[in-house]
């Protein structure tokens, strides 16, 4: 008798590079053994030197391919990435809701690396309102977790603060991602509503960090449609994103894509 396997969709925009967006998201989701799915909501033209271009598909073509996939294949875990406007936000968040989605990752993608932006600004309040309380958990970095409290954070303590409030927006668990603190000892944080919990590891000095937001929330993604549960996904997922940096390619002559074949432990 076959055994089904794990199954996770990533709803976010295409990465013409394939360092980030969706196809990180499949790249890893493969590494961990998941079978992915795709619902693309934008197509960049882009490489480790910058974004060239953005161009958003229809909302009912964004629509149309998450309800294609959850009518047959089904999903076990569901992410979002770059989402680009308030229309589309809307629309899926309505086809998670249609589909009753549980485990739902939001990485609140809002800016490129080379400062492109992902995320029109009038469609904050949307993901606030209408993604964040969906989510079983939210992965902001320390710029995108300002956006949405509204508050500096560039310390422990502040991002502790901004977990809190980000969890009162609805979500379910939060972590706020320390990777540019100005420390040698980066610190991610994550809260579930009572408790705080740490990871934490020393700053590797690299350029090559193209996609970690990305490829971090896709593989605790894929942990988390495997049914581990969400502390040790988080801890997993935090381990490869370490490794996938430290065995970066070096590709590209700008921001390179982390390692997708990174050792996963």
């Amino acid at each position: 008798m076959e055994q089904q396997r794990a199954r996770a969709l990533t709803v976010a925009g295409s990465d013409s590079g394939g360092g980030a967006g969706i196809q990180a998201d499949l790249k890893t989701f493969h590494q961990f053994g998941v079978y992915g799915m795709s619902a693309i909501t934008a197509v960049t033209a882009q490489n480790t030197r910058g974004v060239a271009g953005v161009y958003p598909l229809p909302t009912e073509a964004v629509v149309s391919q998450m309800r294609e996939v959850l009518t047959d294949l089904g999903v076990d875990a569901l992410k979002t990435g770059m989402l680009f406007d308030a229309e589309i936000i809307r629309a899926v968040a309505g086809v998670i809701r249609d589909y009753r989605i549980k485990k739902v990752v939001v990485d609140p993608v809002m800016v490129a690396k080379g400062g492109a932006k992902l995320l029109l600004d009038e469609a904050v309040a949307a993901l606030k309102q209408e993604l964040l309380p969906l989510a079983e958990v939210v992965t902001p970095n320390l710029p995108e977790a300002e956006v949405l409290t509204g508050m500096p954070v560039r310390t422990q303590a502040e991002m502790e603060e901004a977990a809190r409030r980000i969890h009162a927006m609805g979500a379910r668990h939060v972590i706020v991602k320390g990777g540019h603190l100005d420390t040698e000892e980066l610190v991610d944080v994550l809260f579930d509503g009572s408790r705080f919990h740490q990871f934490s590891h020393r700053r590797l000095i690299t350029r090559h960090t193209h996609g970690t937001g990305c490829t971090f929330s896709a593989a605790l993604t894929a942990e988390l449609a495997k049914g581990t549960p969400l502390l040790e996904a988080a801890a997993r997922a935090k381990r490869f994103i370490v490794e996938a940096i430290a065995t970066a390619p070096a590709l590209g002559g700008g921001h390179g894509p982390t390692n997708h074949w990174a050792v996963v432990d």
